[in-house]
């Protein structure tokens, strides 16, 4: 944690505006710096008394006997303004001012009382988190730079995920979600309005932290995408998986981002695909980001998404498919040899595919599951499990199904959730190291989000490894004309991308040829560097069904195309992909993301193609960047 290590990892902390009362938020970070075991020096300013929470207490940062590595500034309003002035003068490395009342109530004078802070402070090489900051909290170190309401009933809480955001509230609330589950967090932090250093920065630095096997982001807006970029990278060298909850999808959630931390939220689909692009995973709520954290902290190297489950009730079997179904996660389908074994073992009445049910079998034999787990563990057709275990009481050997669980998830090393909603059931789970969900549909939902995450992460990875392998191959900066149809798609298939069957014509026999070649019926369209947009020249027929028809538009296309004082690079006769839909391409600039492409469907984003995007967005990335003026292309898929 070389970067911002003043930050994470101060030496000594003045606190201005020290209280003694640790309610208050000038006494909280006293109280936390001792209670957490900060071994650094803390030195707290009030002029108005000799001592505080037992700590000598100084009237300025004047007085201190050196210069503090970071000051806590919890004084209100415009009075931190010349507290920040005050510490940049006297050599301080960090500031984290907590007042409020600035960008995000003011978008004008509010902004400029900011950019005065942010002045003073580089002047000296200072930095400042915040203003409107509820602070920094790093549990590895000590270092409680928080007034945090949630640390109060917390012991020493050290884990191995970081929560980082950008609001006060959203970088707790997790942290009590997790705490629930008995997982410990290492980092918790709110940069507030972001004025200086921005919560992509500080995640760079935090993720930078060995400890740390899960980053959790909470953003309003993004301010500056170069950190976040970084980030990803970083976190992709380490194998240290991102998920971030991005505010601010709706037109209200917007406008009350703006007026929570003076944020600009961006565009809500540009967002999608630049995360995607960099492997980072988006929660959809609060429960997304947090509810699969124990299955990241396990260490698993997933391998695919066939799903096997196992349960004493044919219900949770069905449903446990059911949700599988819906999040696109395949039930494994076991071998013959298996299925004999297993025959052999569980009663008739019993079922022995995937999913397997055990009936009420389980409560007279309560061995049945101990003795099937070894013998599903050896078919490799399995990817992940889910245990189901919606009853069980007297009768029932609760602390073998735990036990033999256990060790049937350290046999397969694969990912294993159970789905148990007694308490007394799921306590004897988690006591043996299980992770245990109150449902089976919350355990596939997170067991799908840790898979597919894992997925992107390996796409990301191995489309990165690509592009080193590639060097510098890269498009002439000079480059700065639209590619025609025929040229996009050739790229496009030449990065690996697949695109529809289809031949660049020009000539009238060429095109005939063509269709007899592909079959019909095909589309026809006409190909022009010049021209974007086709469909409004009617250069663009569907559902071409003989070979003179496509003769026909060829000489028809070429007419148009010329008559419009276009190049005519000739047409193109495509398979018609019946059932599916043509997607436009499109590159533009983005005030915070710079060069982007945008995918869609005449102007309306395709809800599955995400994937795509993303693939899309790394083959014109250059293009873009080189100076491309904004332009479409089309590819059917």
């Amino acid at each position: 944690m070389t970067r911002l290590r003043a930050a994470l990892d101060p030496k000594s902390v003045a606190i201005i505006g020290a209280s003694e009362n640790p309610n208050k938020v000038g006494g909280r970070p006293v109280h936390y710096l001792d209670k957490f075991g900060f071994r650094g020096k803390i030195f707290p300013i009030n002029p108005s008394r000799p001592e505080v929470q037992g700590h000598k207490c100084y009237k300025s940062l004047a007085d201190l006997p050196e210069a503090p590595e970071m000051v806590i500034i919890a004084v209100a309003g415009d009075n931190a303004i010349g507290a920040v002035e005050d510490c940049a003068a006297h050599g301080v490395k960090v500031a984290v001012v907590m007042a409020s009342g600035f960008g995000e109530v003011d978008a004008v004078a509010g902004k400029a009382k900011e950019r005065r802070m942010v002045e003073a402070a580089h002047k000296t090489g200072m930095r400042i988190v915040g203003p409107n900051s509820q602070g920094l909290a790093n549990f590895g170190t000590g270092a409680i730079a928080s007034f945090s309401t949630m640390f109060m009933d917390m012991d020493r809480a050290e884990g191995h995920v970081a929560m980082l955001s950008q609001s006060g509230a959203l970088s707790t609330v997790p942290v009590g979600f997790l705490r629930q589950r008995g997982i410990g967090t290492r980092h918790t932090h709110a940069t507030g309005n972001d004025a200086d250093i921005t919560v992509g920065e500080l995640a760079v630095a935090v993720a930078e932290d060995p400890e740390v096997k899960l980053l959790l982001l909470y953003l309003e807006s993004i301010p500056d995408k170069k950190y976040l970029e970084e980030l990803a990278a970083v976190a992709l060298d380490r194998d240290l998986p991102i998920i971030a909850l991005k505010s601010g999808r709706s037109e209200a959630g917007r406008q009350a981002a703006q007026s929570h931390t003076g944020a600009l939220a961006n565009e809500d689909r540009v967002v999608d695909a630049f995360f995607e692009h960099h492997g980072i995973w988006r929660a959809p709520d609060m429960r997304g980001l947090v509810e699969a954290t124990e299955l990241y902290l396990k260490g698993w190297k997933p391998k695919g998404r066939r799903l096997v489950a196992i349960s004493n009730s044919g219900a949770v079997c069905v449903m446990t498919a059911d949700a599988a179904t819906n999040v696109g996660m395949p039930m494994a389908k076991l071998a013959d040899e298996t299925d004999k074994k297993l025959k052999g073992i569980l009663p008739s009445f019993a079922t022995t595919t995937n999913p397997i049910d055990l009936t009420a079998a389980l409560l007279s034999n309560s061995r049945l599951f101990g003795d099937i787990l070894p013998v599903i563990a050896e078919d490799p057709a399995a990817d992940a499990f889910l245990i189901g275990v919606p009853v069980a009481g007297p009768g029932y050997d609760v602390e073998a199904f735990a036990r033999d669980a256990a060790a049937f998830g350290r046999q397969t090393g694969k990912p294993l959730v159970i789905a148990a909603t007694q308490r007394s059931v799921a306590e004897q789970f988690s006591a043996e190291g299980c992770t245990v969900f109150p449902t089976e549909t919350e355990a596939v939902t997170a067991l799908h989000q840790f898979l597919a995450h894992r997925e992107l992460m390996a796409r990301t990875h191995e489309r990165k490894a690509m592009r080193s392998a590639a060097g510098a191959a890269a498009m002439s900066s000079t480059a700065t004309a639209m590619l025609n149809e025929a040229d996009s798609l050739a790229l496009l298939a030449a990065r690996g991308i697949p695109v529809v069957p289809h031949r660049l014509c020009r000539s009238r026999a060429e095109a005939i040829a063509a269709f007899e070649a592909i079959g019909g019926p095909v589309v026809v369209k006409g190909c022009s560097a010049d021209i974007a947009h086709k469909s409004e020249l009617g250069l663009v027929k569907l559902g071409v069904k003989t070979r003179e028809e496509a003769g026909d538009i060829y000489a028809q296309m070429e007419e148009i195309i010329r008559k419009h004082g276009a190049r005519f690079d000739g047409v193109i006769i495509a398979a018609m992909a019946g059932g599916r839909r043509e997607i436009m391409i499109g590159a533009h600039r983005d005030a915070v993301f710079g060069p982007v492409v945008a995918v869609g469907d005449g102007g309306k984003i395709c809800r599955n193609l995400s994937r795509y995007r993303a693939a899309v967005a790394a083959v014109f990335q250059r293009r873009c960047e080189a100076g491309a003026r904004p332009a479409a292309h089309r590819a059917a898929v």
